[in-house]
């Protein structure tokens, strides 16, 4: 029982540290970012494609797509409660994306050291289609996030 009471511990200082990031930033709320699930090292995130997100060839333009991986990890990262940035991205994008699908983002720490962790984002659409593959690496500075 102990366990699982720092477990929730631990999940509840999460939801708290990316409640703060979230009421921050604007340019997630501007996408449509919901937060769907948040663990210590993981979180889950979901946005609808809109018309305005789309590129000249009618299909969502990819930094929509990066942008909502990137919050996903952002997240994640930050849920340990040490101010952390990302320093290096990349993405694949397996599938194309039309407005109206609804895209779901999830971020899993895969390794993590002192200052630097390595992330893994999949990026599915609501026919459980990968759309996009996201790499990211993060530091972690000695600041706390919010007061920690």
């Amino acid at each position: 029982m102990a366990d699982g009471a720092q477990d929730e511990t631990a999940d509840g200082r999460a939801r708290r540290l990316v409640g703060a990031m979230l009421a921050s930033d604007a340019f997630s709320r501007w996408l449509g970012v919901e937060l769907l699930d948040l663990r210590p090292g993981a979180c889950a995130v979901r946005l609808t494609v809109r018309d305005e997100m789309l590129n000249g060839f009618g299909v969502c333009h990819g930094g929509v797509t990066f942008s909502l991986a990137d919050s996903a990890l952002a997240f994640a990262a930050n849920t340990h409660g040490r101010l952390t940035m990302s320093i290096e991205n990349s993405i694949t994008y397996p599938a194309s994306v039309r407005a109206g699908d609804v895209l779901t983002a999830a971020a899993e720490e895969e390794s993590a050291g002192n200052r630097l962790a390595f992330y893994r984002v999949t990026v599915r659409n609501q026919a459980d289609t990968i759309v996009a593959l996201f790499r990211g690496t993060v530091y972690r500075t000695e600041k706390p996030l919010f007061g920690g």
